[in-house]
């Protein structure tokens, strides 16, 4: 596999339900050579504004528990040094490479490869393409719930799952089609027109 892609950070981010949002939860899951490495990162983050009572109710936290956590200034250089020169993994990888290139600037991942697009062109025919409806189809759901001890809508659920359903797509693949389906899947190839 491309060195690029050989060790990557999957990464999942809950946000405080503004316009647009600061980040509330964030988690970071490496996978090198398609295993997991048991190396991770996991944050609750003090947000600017508060949490909107519908965020809350999507993802179950609330201003209480983040008053006294670090906000993403007292960790922007840890993420920016974990994820240094390596590529991201993220379902609708967007979500992150927006909310997190905003709130921290020097980021700069080597590339974005989205699962959701991953999997519309590896898994066709699915009904849904949602994270957890896709994890159940798979059958990652329970294993990614026993590993995270969490539920859908938290950040280190979302991203063991994610993680799961990263390493289930690309080792289902030919080693020789591995790097293209990889670049088709970065949202940071210039190619495709989408470079941050």
């Amino acid at each position: 596999m491309d060195v690029v892609f050989q060790k990557v950070w999957v990464i999942d981010v809950e946000g405080n339900g503004a316009t647009p949002p600061d980040i509330v939860e964030m988690a970071m899951i490496e996978v090198n050579d398609l295993r997991l490495t048991n190396r991770q990162r996991h944050w609750l983050i003090r947000p600017q504004t508060p949490i909107l009572p519908a965020a809350t109710r999507i993802h179950g936290i609330t201003n209480k528990q983040v008053a006294d956590a670090p906000g993403i200034d007292d960790i922007s250089e840890e993420i920016v040094t974990w994820t240094d020169g390596a590529a991201i993994v993220g379902h609708n990888v967007r979500v992150e490479l927006d909310v997190i290139g905003r709130q921290v600037p020097d980021w700069k991942p080597a590339a974005a490869i989205d699962t959701l697009k991953l999997a519309r062109t590896l898994k066709p025919g699915l009904e849904s393409y949602s994270l957890e409806k896709l994890g159940a189809a798979l059958g990652y759901t329970e294993e990614a719930a026993r590993l995270s001890e969490r539920k859908h809508h938290s950040a280190i659920y979302d991203a063991t799952l994610t993680s799961l359903i990263y390493i289930d797509l690309i080792s289902s693949l030919p080693e020789d089609r591995r790097h293209a389906t990889l670049m088709a899947a970065n949202l940071l190839d210039n190619r495709q027109g989408t470079l941050l």
